[in-house]
């Protein structure tokens, strides 16, 4: 990469010798900085002041050991991360991500992109993340128990609602955040519902948290395609796995008329030409643990494609929306180059980061509506902030008061993101627009702070 402005440039270059081996971390600033020569350009401010410096180095880094025994009396250790990066508009707040492909890298990541993303909503929110390479899958709910509790009992010193916000995310549901929750309790002696959230509704949760990042992706992308003249009504849309935030993607686009003919998972993707039987799919994958395979088993006109990421669909059906909704860098250029020969006429991200840069180039290079993670996904946090302002007031929302805001932050996103790329110039661009306006966000609010 390449970029006119030197203040860019040279702090690009120092955030790869900074941060040596960290391929995800490297992939999402050079994403952000690839927005700021125009930036810069209009306000030399933020290069004077060393905010480019400064929005990239964490506040604080924190490694810990997570000893925990298993069942069979077996002591086992993992690591624990918490990253908070940036709180210049508020509190930490960002998600717990349990799996092994967890590193330090991993978690400065999503921690920089949760930056933007929370500043994009609009709500007091600062961004970190954090999470452990422990693996839920298999696990019975005694070790997973035991794990979270051992995980909090060193993470409770870093957090607090005014403090740091945890939530969930992958490998990290209902079941981890109340044995989490229930730890901080124990060791604090205070019911501070504030300080973590995805709780279950019956305990202090929202009404809306699981459905939200599958909801906010829908509403968002439902906006992009309305400036084409289109909607998902009649479309045919992909969305790639099969998750929390795959499933209540799935239910919103037929809700609002569309037909998801595919979606998948680690093993292989399926094609549903009657449309994805959301009953089904709950019964396979969340109640019985299943694999997609399994679903297509039991659909009379369902195939299953073994090995074969979810974009291959579109050789076998014509696909109006693609949302790829599973894992960072899981739709390549080449996926993307066949989704663009096929017609495709819009991509919204709702994972972090699922589209590698080769992918965007692609269906920017297209004309493709293109919405980023940062933007689309943000739904997921917007309805966590949602669920802290419940806890503040001493108030439960209903799911219709919670979905009808988390509606109206996603409409407001995309017009911020809209705007803004017109504003510099970029009309229509969602990658610029996202990353301008949420970088514009937090610089702004870091210049007011001083040099802290």
């Amino acid at each position: 990469m390449t970029w006119r402005n030197e203040t860019v440039r040279t702090n690009f270059e120092e955030v790869l010798r900074r941060n040596p081996g960290e391929t995800e971390f490297h992939q999402a600033v050079e994403e952000v900085f690839d927005s700021l020569d125009l930036v810069l350009d209009k306000h030399p401010e933020y290069g004077d002041q060393s905010i480019l410096e400064r929005i990239c180095e964490p506040e604080r880094q924190i490694v810990f050991r997570v000893p925990w025994v298993d069942d069979e009396g077996k002591v086992r250790i993992n690591r624990g991360f918490r990253v908070q990066f940036n709180s210049a508009l508020g509190p930490y707040k960002g998600g717990l991500r349990f799996h092994p492909s967890v590193l330090l890298g991993t978690v400065k990541f999503l921690g920089f992109e949760q930056v933007f993303k929370n500043a994009l909503t609009g709500l007091p929110l600062g961004g970190g993340k954090g999470g452990s390479d422990f693996d839920p899958k298999g696990r019975t709910d005694g070790e997973v128990m035991r794990f979270c509790q051992s995980f909090m009992t060193e993470l409770h010193h870093h957090i607090g609602e005014y403090t740091d916000v945890p939530a969930g995310d992958i490998g990290v549901g209902t079941r981890e955040v109340g044995y989490l929750f229930g730890q901080y309790k124990r060791l604090t002696h205070r019911y501070e519902s504030g300080v973590i959230t995805g709780k279950g509704i019956t305990w202090g949760g929202s009404p809306m948290r699981p459905e939200a990042t599958g909801y906010g992706t829908v509403f968002f992308t439902e906006h992009m395609l309305t400036t084409r003249g289109r909607s998902f009504d009649g479309a045919r849309v992909l969305v790639s796995g099969s998750g929390n935030v795959a499933h209540f993607a799935i239910e919103k686009v037929q809700q609002l008329g569309g037909t998801v003919v595919g979606c998948s998972d680690s093993s292989g993707a399926v094609y549903d030409p009657a449309g994805i039987d959301l009953e089904l799919l709950h019964q396979v994958k969340q109640v019985e643990r299943g694999r997609i395979s399994d679903y297509a088993g039991r659909r009379a006109d369902a195939r299953f494609l073994d090995g074969v990421n979810v974009w291959q669909v579109a050789g076998e059906a014509e696909v109006d929306v693609a949302l790829p909704c599973a894992t960072q860098n899981e739709l390549d250029g080449a996926d993307a180059k066949f989704l663009v020969d096929r017609g495709v006429l819009a991509v919204a991200e709702g994972a972090n980061m699922p589209c590698t840069p080769e992918a965007v180039a692609v269906f920017r290079g297209a004309d493709v509506l293109f919405g980023p993670g940062k933007a689309v996904n943000a739904g997921g946090v917007a309805t966590s902030g949602l669920e802290m302002q419940q806890n503040a007031s001493r108030d439960a929302w209903t799911h219709e008061h919670t979905e009808a805001r988390l509606a109206e932050i996603m409409h407001g996103i995309h017009e911020r993101c809209a705007a803004t790329a017109e504003e510099y110039g970029r009309p229509g661009d969602y990658v610029v627009g996202a990353n301008v306006a949420g970088f514009s966000r937090v610089a702004d609010a870091m210049l007011a702070l001083g040099v802290v």
